[in-house]
């Protein structure tokens, strides 16, 4: 089945063409020059960005799927969570698409599409998969670890309650004074500090607290260790962002390793996706814990499949489609605060 796929979820405008979990084009056009002078995302701004390039990024990826809209046999869209008014851009271009050329149309949630980004293109047959499996999803707005029973059954057993790893470390990068997006520029600045120059406190360590992933008193305790250590030079902010990565990616792994302890679940694969997963060194310590675990752990396979992009949701809207959940265009309407269900 080729699926033309449109997200439109934060300030990324993409749209993919894909046929089962194979990627023809990704095209992605980002926003995030036009919100750094803001320290962040602009709703309005990033409605209108969209609004201005949806044409042109639709087009882009027929084009390079070598393919034109009567090739089409359905048209995907993410309908949350996410900023609502960009949402509805992407949407209100989905229906247009799917009652102008009677295609057929599937909703599909962004979460669901990071949790099986690391599927797309895989080069293995999917019976080889085993499940149930973990799914570890790491971006800018959500970190979420999540038992799927099956593709499309899935149970969230820990989650954030405040800010999201990727929201974390763009912070801690502002403190610092990198800019935004910060959280590529912090990994890159971390490799030349020292872990250990610093103590930072490593959140949630009671057994009885490990559905939580929490970032909130660690960036508390990070910015008052920054003010103590002004005025900065390079030495400190190398050492600053080497030990608040550490601290947070050992967060996350802890968590996760407690999962992995625990034989109830018995799980052979670990799906991890979200932008955050293109951090070298997360992949790293994931990869570390797995192998102690003798888990095998799969990410995405191209850079372009790390952050927000349309191929995933296609991927997604492939076992939507073979299961037959297909919306009418009429009904179908955004869900900014949309949460991972079966």
């Amino acid at each position: 089945m080729k699926i033309l796929a449109i997200d439109t979820s934060c300030d990324e405008t993409s749209a993919a063409v894909t046929d089962g979990i194979k990627v023809l084009s990704n095209t992605i056009w980002s926003q995030a020059t036009a919100h750094a002078k803001f320290g962040g995302v602009m709703p309005s701004l990033a409605k209108r960005m969209h609004e201005e390039r949806i044409d042109w990024v639709i087009q882009k990826a027929l084009t390079s799927a070598k393919s034109n809209i009567q090739d089409i046999d359905a048209v995907a869209v993410t309908i949350g969570p996410g900023l609502s008014i960009a949402l509805g851009v992407g949407i209100a271009m989905a229906k247009e698409l799917a009652i102008k050329h009677n295609i057929k149309m599937i909703a599909i949630n962004h979460l669901e599409g990071h949790l099986l980004s690391p599927i797309a293109d895989i080069e293995r047959p999917l019976s080889a998969l085993r499940f149930p499996a973990i799914g570890l999803v790491i971006s800018g707005g959500n970190t979420m670890l999540v038992k799927i029973i099956k593709i499309g059954t899935y149970e969230v057993v820990a989650q954030t309650t405040d800010d999201a790893l990727g929201e974390a470390l763009d912070k801690a990068a502002r403190m610092i004074g990198l800019g935004y997006p910060g959280g590529a520029v912090l990994e890159k600045i971390a490799k030349g500090g020292d872990l250990k120059a610093y103590t930072l406190p490593v959140p949630i360590s009671g057994q009885e607290k490990r559905q939580i992933f929490t970032y909130s008193g660690l960036k508390t305790a990070y910015s008052r260790l920054v003010e103590a250590e002004k005025p900065l030079n390079k030495m400190k902010i190398q050492n600053l962002a080497a030990c608040f990565q550490d601290v947070a990616f050992r967060h996350l792994t802890r968590v996760l390793e407690y999962y992995l302890s625990h034989s109830q679940f018995k799980i052979k694969n670990i799906f991890v996706g979200g932008g955050v997963s293109a951090n070298i060194e997360i992949r790293k310590r994931l990869r570390r814990l797995c192998d102690v675990h003798s888990v095998e752990v799969f990410f995405p396979k191209s850079k372009k499949l790390y952050g927000d992009n349309a191929a995933m949701i296609g991927v997604a809207a492939y076992f939507k489609a073979k299961a037959g959940q297909f919306q009418n265009p009429n009904s179908m309407d955004r869900d900014p605060r949309a949460k991972l269900s079966n």
